[in-house]
């Protein structure tokens, strides 16, 4: 990983294959107002993808002979593996309540008001339940370390099923204001469907 001038910073390693500086929306704010990202191509870099956060702006560090769409997929992921490392400032019980209580009065109208939120490590099928009557809802352990956005989405989809117990209309359209949704979901989809998979590896894998 390289030793970048940031608190926190994230690394990969690509196979692929021109240098000033440039800013680029962020994929995963684009129509919100939240900060953009710069783009910084180097000569010197052959193989090594970085990213940083630099005050109000991330910045994103790849080789120069990389192609416009293997920067676009790579700005993702690096954003994603920014976020994935912030949010191992692992929240509590007593935050992931606090969170709930933000999500529901932001985007359900405060309707939602569960009587406890927690982490459990019993759900190894399903990332979130919710039991409507007690008014409880827990959340896998296996969403920590996952980005924040990810995180609140599964929060939310289970505050949604205190109003709405299916997963009709009325549900997905309570979930329509959160910006993310499509994007957590796809996300989530990403982890499931790599579990499925086998881990190949070789000589010259540059993958983790």
């Amino acid at each position: 990983m390289p030793a970048d001038p940031s608190s926190r910073t994230a690394g990969e390693n690509p196979r692929s294959a021109a240098s000033a500086p440039r800013t680029v929306p962020s994929p995963q704010s684009r129509g919100s107002g939240a900060s953009a990202v710069e783009v910084r191509r180097s000569s010197r870099r052959r193989r090594t993808v970085s990213a940083y956060r630099e005050g109000d702006r991330t910045v994103v560090l790849i080789p120069a002979r990389m192609s416009e769409a293997e920067e676009q997929r790579w700005v993702s992921v690096m954003l994603d593996k920014l976020a994935a490392q912030e949010s191992k400032r692992m929240l509590g019980d007593a935050e992931l309540a606090a969170r709930a209580e933000l999500l529901s009065g932001q985007y359900l109208g405060g309707r939602a008001r569960p009587a406890s939120v927690r982490w459990v490590t019993n759900q190894n099928t399903r990332w979130g339940s919710c039991t409507p009557a007690e008014g409880s809802i827990r959340l896998s352990h296996r969403l920590q370390g996952m980005p924040e956005y990810v995180v609140d989405y599964v929060l939310l989809h289970e505050l949604a099923h205190l109003l709405v117990p299916g997963h009709g209309r009325r549900f997905w359209q309570l979930l329509e204001a959160y910006p993310r949704t499509e994007r957590a979901r796809g996300y989530l989809e990403g982890v499931v469907a790599a579990g499925r998979l086998p881990h190949l590896s070789g000589p010259g894998d540059d993958q983790p």
